[in-house]
């Protein structure tokens, strides 16, 4: 079986909770434990001290958008990362949305694929030790620390064209909230882009899959509806966008509708079929089954996203329900 990983959001702000969350992994067996960075806390400091609290665990941002530093500064953190956690890290960079871009970092969201790709290329000289090339035409620079090439880049991309572009430059794909019936097909691209950039290998699949796990399933259903009607109705437009290409556009309306304030979270039973696709919901059996089905669709090393400000007793659940060896004594 592959490797199985664990995310937490920007949203989960408890440095506590977030600890605990690394170490318990830790302890089941888990593959990776990453955190995303939006705007809360910096994730790079974040995960020094997640490294200092662990041993073994892969650690990974999951993901840093590319509009709030530069290649350098980017860089510069993925080599500090994986030097304090003894080589343990992986960079996971994203394009970000308009409302990050603008409203937090005050720079224009302009050519966002074109800009996460050239971000992504300058990162990577940096660390294997190369140059810079700047578009200004000065003499580009290098770290001055050790070169680290073996450290991973990861990119989320949704849509086909930015998708092509992982498929050219990463080493890992991380979808967040696609459709479990589409990614088979949303394979294909990351293969086409490979292919077009004659590369002999393709990125890694590793999806980043909203968990609902729980004893009851009144309360599996409950956080579940959150994760969708969140996403859908309070994250912008790139995730409605992205389940209407794919087919989902009814159940789309229906959840947007259900919910015209953010003070709900509620998902229609007309439109149960996007926690379906879109979430690991149910009791651990549940929760297990629907981990596999993302397994057969080509999840090569899935993490689960936990739900952030639930009560730490249901995060352990969630743990030790999906864990991928038996719980540790």
């Amino acid at each position: 079986m592959t490797g199985l990983g664990v995310g937490l959001t920007p949203m989960e702000t408890r440095r506590d909770v977030v600890l605990h969350v690394a170490r318990r992994a830790e302890e089941l067996g888990y593959a990776t434990f990453s955190v995303a960075e939006a705007w809360g806390w910096d994730a790079g400091v974040l995960l020094a001290e997640v490294a200092g609290a662990t041993d073994r665990i892969g650690l990974g941002i999951g993901v840093m958008n590319t509009w709030g530093r530069s290649a350098a500064t980017i860089a510069m953190l993925a080599a500090s990362v994986d030097a304090v956690s003894g080589g343990r890290f992986r960079l996971g960079l994203g394009a970000g949305s308009p409302a990050l871009a603008e409203g937090l970092h005050d720079v224009a969201f302009d050519r966002p694929v074109e800009h996460l790709a050239a971000v992504t290329v300058q990162v990577r000289r940096l660390l294997n030790g190369e140059r810079l090339e700047p578009t200004t035409g000065a003499r580009g620079l290098r770290l001055a620390v050790p070169p680290c090439p073996h450290v991973a880049l990861h990119l989320a991309a949704l849509g086909p064209r930015s998708i092509r572009r992982a498929g050219a430059l990463a080493d890992g794909w991380d979808p967040f909230f696609v459709p479990v019936s589409a990614l088979g097909r949303l394979r294909e691209e990351l293969r086409a882009g490979a292919a077009q950039a004659g590369r002999d290998t393709v990125p890694v699949v590793c999806p980043a899959v909203p968990a609902a796990v729980a004893a009851d399933p009144g309360v599996a259903r409950a956080t579940a509806s959150w994760w969708v009607a969140f996403y859908l109705t309070s994250m912008g437009p790139l995730y409605p966008h992205t389940l209407r290409a794919h087919g989902f556009g009814a159940a789309v309306d229906e959840v947007v509708a259900a919910n015209p304030t953010a003070r709900t979270t509620e998902v229609p039973e007309s439109a149960d079929v996007l926690l379906e696709e879109l979430t690991i919901c149910g009791d651990a059996e549940a929760g297990r089954a629907a981990l596999e089905r993302w397994r057969a669709a080509g999840a090569e090393e899935p993490a689960i996203v936990l739900p952030p400000g639930r009560p730490v007793e249901e995060l352990d659940h969630a743990l030790e329900a999906l864990a991928p060896q038996p719980r540790s004594s």
